[in-house]
């Protein structure tokens, strides 16, 4: 084998024009389907990231009315729709799939919250347990976190995010002073930032405007000061961190299912509110991972035409090898000959041909490869659209090139095993 790979470089060397000519519907189909995958792997992990975040793998489920959260301060807390127990969330963090959880209590609109005279309007009020800051990835950039005994004493602190911060205080330090929240006065003693800042890549109007509805401040209290506010407890919602992206779906799936468990011995307990509309609440966990994934599935759908429109060039490029290994046995017909005149057996023959094929095709995989990372970095920067080099990608690529000389160089290599030495010593 070793011998007729160094036959088969020998005689590429020999003619390097026409063996880069053979070579080149093989460099030009592997280039474009490396490309094409860089970019498409690229674009998946742009789609991922723009839905899912920063990485932190959380999944909020949420108590849900059909499809729209609900909202407690239009109709009220239902009675059979109880507070969410240790006993239940201790269930969730035994979940294989999940490392955190968290519960938390929050209202879509708050409308009275005041610092002094101002009302602030672009802040929403999270009442939050000892878990939250950690799951959801927040660090204390300023002042203090909650202290133990603050989310069980009422003791009327708040925590802002940097966002607040910035949109309230400006310059002014946040650190002492006191938010008027539904009449109620809190203390601020500290700013909270996210470890990961992340930044959605914003394509459109429509991208922006959804990213900044998101991006409103946030002001943290302990969860039992909630009651101090509404005057009753709610129902929390509660936020699962999982192992990793992929786990991400199932983890929600299996927390809501928890949660669910809950309301329906309630209900089954309660046939009076059979038609009532607490029969509509459920807890649901955001589809992210699956929005993500349908909009990946349709993007890998869009390329895959364009892999199988880039593979015609290897099918050309197949024809050319074969054809360039005929013109090959041609001109080595007497070379043939010689060999079986002194003993070389057919299958000899045969697998020095096979060599020089798979040999010629596997060396223009490896260009084109070369090639198509190149031109995957010069597509990023001028259509400014993310790459991934895929290394399962480059590996069988340069398997499929050497699997284009085998099946392309068969029928040359069996007409050269099958030449009858005394015709082939004749020929002139």
């Amino acid at each position: 084998m070793i011998e007729n790979i160094r036959l088969s470089l020998q005689g590429i060397l020999s003619h390097k024009i026409r063996s880069l000519l053979t070579m080149l519907g093989i460099i030009i189909g592997i280039a474009a389907i490396i490309a094409i995958v860089s970019t498409i792997e690229g674009t998946n992990e742009q789609i991922k990231n723009n839905l899912i975040g920063s990485g932190n793998n959380t999944v909020k489920i949420t108590l849900m009315q059909g499809d729209s959260a609900t909202d407690f301060s239009y109709m009220g807390v239902p009675d059979n729709i109880r507070v969410i127990s240790d006993e239940s969330k201790q269930r969730i963090l035994d979940l294989p799939e999940v490392v955190n959880c968290t519960l938390y209590r929050t209202r879509e609109y708050t409308e009275s919250l005041f610092y002094g005279n101002s009302r602030i309007e672009s802040a929403m009020v999270y009442g939050i347990d000892e878990d939250y800051f950690n799951t959801m990835g927040y660090n204390i950039a300023q002042g203090i976190g909650f202290s133990k005994e603050q989310y069980t004493d009422f003791s009327k602190v708040a925590i802002i995010d940097t966002n607040t911060q910035r949109s309230i205080f400006e310059d002014e330090d946040p650190i002492g002073k006191t938010l008027d929240i539904c009449g109620e006065p809190f203390r601020i003693i500290g700013v909270a930032c996210q470890s990961s800042e992340f930044e959605p890549v914003i394509n459109n109007v429509e991208d922006y405007y959804t990213y900044n509805q998101s991006s409103s401040g946030l002001i943290f209290i302990p969860t039992n000061d909630w009651s101090i506010i509404y005057r009753y407890d709610e129902p929390q919602n509660c936020v699962v961190q999982a192992k990793n992206t992929d786990s991400m779906t199932g983890a929600g799936k299996k927390a809501a299912d928890i949660l669910n468990e809950n309301i329906q011995k309630q209900n089954s307990n309660r046939e009076q509110q059979s038609e009532g509309v607490s029969m509509t609440l459920e807890y649901k966990s955001e589809s992210l991972l699956e929005q993500a994934k349908q909009l990946q599935d349709l993007s890998k759908s869009t390329n895959n035409m364009l892999i199988w429109i880039a593979g015609i060039s290897l099918l050309v490029g197949g024809i050319g090898v074969m054809n360039i290994m005929l013109v090959s046995v041609t001109e080595r017909t007497r070379e043939i000959g010689l060999k079986k005149a002194l003993g070389a057996r057919r299958n000899r023959i045969l697998a020095q041909f096979l060599t020089e094929a798979s040999v010629l095709t596997t060396i223009g995989g490896i260009l084109g490869v070369l090639i198509g990372i190149g031109l995957s970095k010069v597509i990023a920067n001028i259509a400014q659209v993310p790459v991934s080099i895929s290394t399962p990608a480059i590996i069988v690529s340069v398997g499929f090139s050497m699997v284009v000389g085998i099946v392309f160089g068969l029928i040359p290599s069996i007409k050269a095993a099958n030449l009858n030495p005394i015709d082939a010593l004749r020929y002139e």
